[in-house]
């Protein structure tokens, strides 16, 4: 992240579907391509005018369809029919390098057990669970974390990305558990998510049910879908 995206909050934009004057942090910015194309701009580096849009899928396609990218540029622009499905996909490119980069800076911790510890100890910011982990692994680290300090404190569960993701993302192989530190990547790969939630849950709803007291009762051991490869 540049440091223009870092300080997006110390700015303001006009959503180009409600009017709504908001940081620019909850906002998508577009920009005009030659073609007559409309291509976001998630990093807020390309050239052009800025054309600005809420980071949901709603807006997105309300702007799309209702011509309102065409009016704000007063040029006929034609966004393509599929633009929020592309946000989203640039969206998630854009979390799991954010998970790379914490990986090589020492602030992200993948493994059953290190995960488990990190969370008692309070230093999580996210936990990270492969959607399609193990349930009784994940089951234990959720259970763990909604009793952990780190929790209260403010550590989200991201449960988005298969395990052949994170592990792509992070050089590691069977990656399904990790927890990023608190400090400023994880501030970063917080503000890419607040977007991304626009476009998809976090989490299965699911994995927001009471833990069952297994699950909270004792620190996580290293189990049979432990990651092998996760640590650094």
């Amino acid at each position: 992240m540049t440091p223009r995206e870092a300080n997006a909050s110390d700015r303001e934009r006009r959503d180009l579907v409600t009017g709504q004057v908001m940081d620019e942090s909850r906002l998508i910015r577009f920009v005009a391509g030659p073609d007559g194309a409309v291509a976001p701009d998630l990093g807020r580096k390309l050239p052009g005018r800025g054309l600005w849009v809420a980071a949901d899928r709603a807006s997105v396609q309300t702007a799309a369809k209702k011509n309102l990218f065409a009016r704000a540029a007063r040029a006929p622009l034609k966004p393509s029919a599929d633009l929020d499905a592309t946000v989203e996909t640039l969206l998630m490119r854009r979390c799991l390098e954010q998970l790379g980069l914490a990986r090589r800076e020492g602030v992200l911790i993948s493994g059953f057990e290190k995960t488990g510890q990190a969370i008692r100890a309070g230093s999580a910011a996210w936990v990270i669970e492969a959607a399609d982990g193990a349930a009784d692994g994940r089951g234990k680290i959720l259970g763990l974390a909604r009793h952990a300090p780190s929790l209260k404190q403010g550590a989200r569960v991201c449960g988005l990305f298969a395990s052949q993701d994170l592990s792509l993302a992070l050089g590691l192989e069977n990656v399904i558990h990790a927890v990023l530190l608190a400090g400023g990547r994880a501030d970063r790969f917080t503000a890419e998510m607040d977007r991304l939630a626009g476009f998809r849950p976090l989490r299965p709803p699911e994995w927001d049910r009471r833990p069952t007291p297994q699950a909270s009762a004792a620190p996580p051991a290293a189990g049979p879908d432990e990651d092998p490869g996760g640590e650094p």
